[in-house]
């Protein structure tokens, strides 16, 4: 695997539900086709050229050193960090992300520092052993695996990703799903209650709409077809006593409102 080194790695994100975020992979090899925004800003910055550039992973050789001189400094602002944003922190088919996240988190946990981790890889069962305030998730937009070759070429299968998620659940963590990017009928058919049974055992759930793809915008009802499902979102968590959150620009004009 390529390697980079970085000048700084802890950062305050703007993203609505996180605090300070670490991105310790440049690039990302499962090459969502949604499309993904992480890819869309790094090309605008230059850090990339083209598509398959993005899908060559390059990991911060240097993650660990640059955490000893930075927890220091931010440690008493820093609420959580979450891993990761732009990238993915057990990227499948890559140990060595998977290895370093891991000693990131380690390194986080001991120093007081809560993380919050979101992947479309495979959560190991060693997440288990670390600080209970943790909280672990998947992203699950779909079960179908056809839907998951064309969008999501090189991720995990989702009933992988759901079974090593429910494991270590099961081993007593806190876990989430965020089902964004949620595509429209015109793009996908599928039942939205088999996703929520198929995760129903999660401690919270997260919902965006799909952004950036115009057949969206081309199915006339998209709108309220979010307003509808953020809505049953709301009422399923409320029923089944489970934390939620709507992401912003999901709901227009009524429905359910944002956390």
């Amino acid at each position: 695997m390529n390697t980079i080194k970085r000048q700084s790695l802890l950062y305050k994100t703007d993203v609505e539900y996180g605090d300070y975020t670490i991105n310790h992979v440049l690039g990302c090899s499962h090459g969502c086709k949604y499309p993904c925004y992480a890819m869309q800003m790094a090309k605008r910055f230059g850090k990339v050229k083209t598509y398959e550039e993005w899908c060559e992973p390059k990991l911060a050789e240097n993650s660990l050193e640059i955490l000893d001189n930075e927890i220091p400094k931010l440690k008493g602002k820093i609420k959580s960090v979450q891993l990761c944003f732009t990238t993915d922190p057990f990227m499948y088919g890559y140990d060595e992300v998977s290895d370093m996240s891991i000693k990131i988190i380690k390194k986080l946990n001991d120093n007081g520092i809560k993380c919050s981790v979101l992947t479309k890889g495979i959560l190991p069962a060693s997440l288990a052993n670390f600080s209970k305030e943790n909280e672990y998730g998947i992203t699950l937009v779909s079960l179908s695996e056809d839907f998951r070759a064309i969008m999501e070429p090189h991720t995990a299968p989702f009933q992988e990703r759901i079974a090593a998620l429910r494991a270590i659940h099961n081993l007593g963590c806190k876990t989430w799903v965020s089902i964004e990017p949620y595509p429209t009928p015109n793009i996908i058919e599928q039942d939205f209650d088999d996703i929520l049974n198929a995760i129903g055992f999660v401690d919270k759930i997260i919902f965006g709409r799909m952004h950036y793809n115009k057949k969206v915008t081309e199915y006339g009802d998209h709108k309220q077809f979010f307003n509808d499902l953020a809505n049953h979102v709301v009422e399923y968590c409320k029923k089944h006593n489970k934390e939620y959150h709507i992401k912003s620009k999901t709901v227009t004009n009524q429905g359910a409102k944002n956390d």
